[in-house]
């Protein structure tokens, strides 16, 4: 049998060749996830020795890696908000920076409403992340998920099933406000928050291989500017909100002021540009 500090090293060894940026972390988040440990047990036991039918699903899956399959991918979950989402391909990976979105939802929730019950719709709804997170986070909601992709809708599904709060989200399919027409959502809703695709069509192109071959591009073009959705979901938001209710986006790092702007237009105040950890612009909010 084989020790986990030698089967790390030749995978690391592997992965570096080809310029896979975390190689360490990659490797050993692939075998924790074999082993069903924390990274940590790595570190305590190297000298631990691995079955060969592990050392067989190892080097599968790094070989995976090492055609760029994003690890979230290879291990199917990713951690958001602090809890663990399953993903898979057809499915955008949640970022840590939707978090900001997410925060700053909750942030309005607790300034504005709480402890009243709010009704909040999440437009591209992915994996859940968004969906999820506020339903568990802000307990008086109820939730209504949408999107286009039906393999999204049945992954959302499965999160909110495995994290307990199937019960508060109505999971929709179709584009934009569509599945929400003539029911009885006008001027009812306290939140819409969205993290659409908003990657001009040319960028996507020169995106990495991990980015641009696995995930769905459904999820990531936004159109020839990567405005196209929010200028289609700012223009009909303000038919579903109450009067003072918000529209929340996360935006890409140069799209700040364009979408300040066409909230502005639209008769949108108290707008207002979020930055990320790093000092980049990455949400848009305002008030109807």
């Amino acid at each position: 049998m084989v020790k986990a500090v030698d089967l790390l090293k030749e995978a690391i060894q592997k992965l570096k060749t080809i310029e896979i940026e975390t190689p360490q972390l990659d490797a050993e988040v692939i075998l924790c996830h074999l082993l069903k440990v924390e990274r940590i047990h790595l570190h305590m036991y190297p000298e631990k020795e691995i079955p060969r039918e592990i050392c067989q699903l190892f080097w599968e899956a790094v070989e995976k890696r090492c055609n760029f399959m994003p690890v979230q991918y290879i291990v199917n979950q990713q951690e958001f908000m602090g809890m663990d989402f399953y993903v898979e391909e057809g499915v955008l990976i949640p970022r840590g920076d939707t978090e900001i979105l997410v925060e700053e939802v909750i942030n309005l929730y607790q300034e504005y409403y709480s402890p009243k019950p709010v009704k909040i719709v999440d437009i591209g709804t992915g994996s859940g992340a968004i969906t999820i997170s506020l339903a568990k986070l802000i307990k008086q909601s109820e939730v209504i998920s949408i999107d286009i992709s039906p393999k999204a809708l049945q992954i959302a599904e499965k999160n909110a099933l495995n994290l307990g709060v199937q019960e508060k989200i109505q999971f929709l399919e179709g584009s934009l406000f569509q599945p929400l027409e003539g029911k009885s959502y006008c001027n009812t809703l306290q939140f819409i928050v969205s993290n659409p695709p908003y990657i001009p069509r040319k960028v996507v192109e020169g995106l990495a291989p991990q980015v641009k071959d696995f995930e769905p591009w459904l999820a990531l073009v936004g159109g020839e500017d990567g405005l196209d959705f929010y200028r289609q979901i700012i223009n009909e938001a303000p038919m579903y909100l109450e009067d003072e209710g918000w529209l929340a986006f996360e935006i890409g790092y140069d799209q700040g002021e364009a979408v300040s702007m066409l909230m502005g237009k639209r008769g949108f105040k108290e707008v207002k540009i979020i930055k990320d950890l790093a000092g980049l612009d990455r949400v848009v909010l305002g008030k109807k």
